[in-house]
């Protein structure tokens, strides 16, 4: 009988254990048993990366996988969405990353997705292992597992990654002739390995091989592992761990059926359209988090097979903002294209290359709990050619990034201050060096939190910045130096119902006196940015 029927016997006995699949064949008679075809199996597995260009390295780089699809997410679009596989993005093939640059790590423990295997033509495991040490990939093996051949690989954010010896021809193969196929497996920790085994059993998986503390678990088309996990640490979401794992549904009919089986259960969602397959989220009794999810329309509904993976998709839901957003999400490049290789600076930042570069640089420093990329908007309707670098503070203030220390919201840290100034003092002349800017070319724009530490490195150290433009900036030091600041062009844009705005001309008196060309202008505004502040510093900067 073809993998994938579902005998009489086989429902009978998946029944007295209670493992009954969720779209299991009615009892037939035999001459008709064959006509019977479930479609089971991993749909797809989600991971969370804080690391974006060394994602795309990794899975489409040394992996050989195919970008078929980046999206912003459709729960945040403010969070990049990539998807790899096989030429298709066939179901089963499927591994995807939200990119969390500035999320704190995770750790994999119980109630979660810790390991994914992929299988590999079962000749090639002796050229993974040669490629994995070429690379410096972290790799353990061959070792043998379930009887099969394995090599454990570590990805850049120390995800496992396992390489599978076996026969899995893929649905649409990769050039490479021993690049992976098809997802193997999952392996689930879990404290109730029994009650996840007969839930997994819902999404069509059977009981199979046990060896030691895991129970392999069989579908159509691949295996989960079930590990008896228990007294093991629990997992903590974030970077470097998986989010969950997809099962694949025949159609939303089925999606919505699972959905009133499920009703009762924990964490039980709505049916959500994705744009590429409709889906529902489900925790399994010990809590590891489900998704099951159609096959169609698939990732080609967008692109055709030979473009896909080239274009910066937003959700429906976000069209409107559609052009920030492409702003807000990290660039990358892919496997052979042009980069700008990234340094090791005193500041995490990220740049923002537009189509035509002019050659000027906006150095950006956001306001309290922004980061790196709050102000990528704004810069690039003020210069749209203009090649954005945007910085993101080291100082936190109950979780939320700023640039320096404060004692209550008029009273600041002095010696933070003077320490983060020349900090930023280092990664600029890093900037400038690493990646060949021209600081006559460069123009500093900082709001808020972000102006206040511009103005202080005006001060503290004349020649850094040339040109400033400063967004609700006031004077936060309380010794001001005497500076030579001559040459240094500076914009000051003051909201007239700014809370703080009767600090600005203390900071504005100082530069002046030090020799700068300030351009001070009150605004009919408060603490907020509007429009004015658009027009105002596009003029001034043009």
């Amino acid at each position: 009988m073809k993998q994938g029927a579902c005998s009489p016997a086989a429902n009978a006995g998946f029944a007295m254990m209670g493992l009954l699949p969720h779209r299991a064949c009615p009892i037939l008679e035999p001459d008709k048993a064959k006509e019977c075809i479930v479609t089971t199996g991993i749909h797809h597995v989600t991971g969370i990366t804080r690391r974006v260009q060394a994602n795309v390295d990794f899975y489409a780089g040394f992996l050989g996988l195919k970008l078929v699809k980046q999206t912003g997410g459709y729960e945040d679009a403010e969070q990049l969405h990539l998807f790899y596989g096989d030429a298709l993005g066939s179901p089963g093939s499927v591994v995807t990353f939200l990119v969390w640059e500035s999320g704190s790590p995770g750790r994999a423990g119980l109630v979660q997705v810790s390991e994914i295997a992929f299988a590999v033509p079962p000749g090639s495991i002796g050229d993974w292992l040669t490629r994995a040490l070429a690379a410096r990939v972290p790799v353990e093996g061959p070792k043998r597992e379930m009887g099969e051949t394995v090599l454990r690989l570590k990805d850049p954010d120390g995800i496992i990654v396992k390489l599978v010896g076996t026969d899995m021809p893929a649905a649409a193969p990769l050039p490479d002739p021993i690049a992976p196929t098809r997802i193997r497996s999952v392996t689930i920790l879990t404290e109730q390995p029994e009650e996840t085994a007969a839930f997994a059993a819902r999404f069509g998986y059977r009981a199979g091989l046990r060896e030691g503390s895991t129970l392999r678990m069989i579908s159509d088309s691949d295996v989960i592992d079930i590990r008896d996990a228990g007294g093991y640490f629990p997992g903590i979401p974030g970077t470097g761990v998986f989010d969950h794992v997809a099962f694949r549904a025949a159609d939303a009919d089925a999606v919505r059926r699972m959905r009133l089986d499920l009703r009762d259960a924990a964490d039980i969602t709505n049916v959500h359209d994705r744009k590429y397959f409709l889906s529902l989220y489900v925790r399994e009794p010990a809590g590891t988090l489900f998704e099951y999810a159609t096959d169609a329309p698939g990732f080609t509904v967008d692109e055709a097979a030979d473009q896909m993976g080239q274009t910066l998709f937003i959700p429906p839901h976000d069209h409107n903002r559609a052009e920030d957003l492409r702003l807000i999400l990290p660039q990358f490049a892919l496997p052979g294209e042009e980069r700008m290789p990234m340094r090791d600076l005193p500041f995490t930042h990220r740049f923002h290359t537009p189509a035509d570069p002019d050659g000027s640089v906006i150095v950006l420093l956001h306001g309290t709990g922004g980061n790196e990329s709050d102000l990528m908007p704004l810069a690039a309707r003020i210069n749209p050619r203009a090649t954005l670098l945007g910085v993101r503070g080291r100082s936190t203030e109950e979780g939320i990034n700023r640039w320096f220390r404060r004692f209550d919201a008029v009273t600041y840290d002095q010696e933070d201050i003077r320490g983060e100034a020349e900090a930023f003092v280092g990664f600029v002349e890093g900037a400038i060096t690493g990646y060949g800017l021209d600081p006559a070319r460069m123009t500093f724009l900082g709001y808020s939190n972000g102006a206040n530490l511009l103005g202080a490195i005006l001060e503290l150290h004349p020649g850094t910045v040339r040109s400033a433009i400063l967004l609700r900036g006031i004077q936060v030091l309380e010794t001001i130096p005497a500076t030579n600041v001559a040459g240094a062009r500076v914009l000051m844009l003051n909201g007239a119902r700014d809370p703080y705005g009767h600090m600005a001309p203390a900071l504005e008196k100082a530069l002046r006196a030090g020799g700068a060309e300030v351009t001070a202008k009150m605004l009919s505004a408060g603490h907020e940015l509007g429009t004015e502040d658009l027009q105002a510093a596009k003029d001034w900067l043009a």
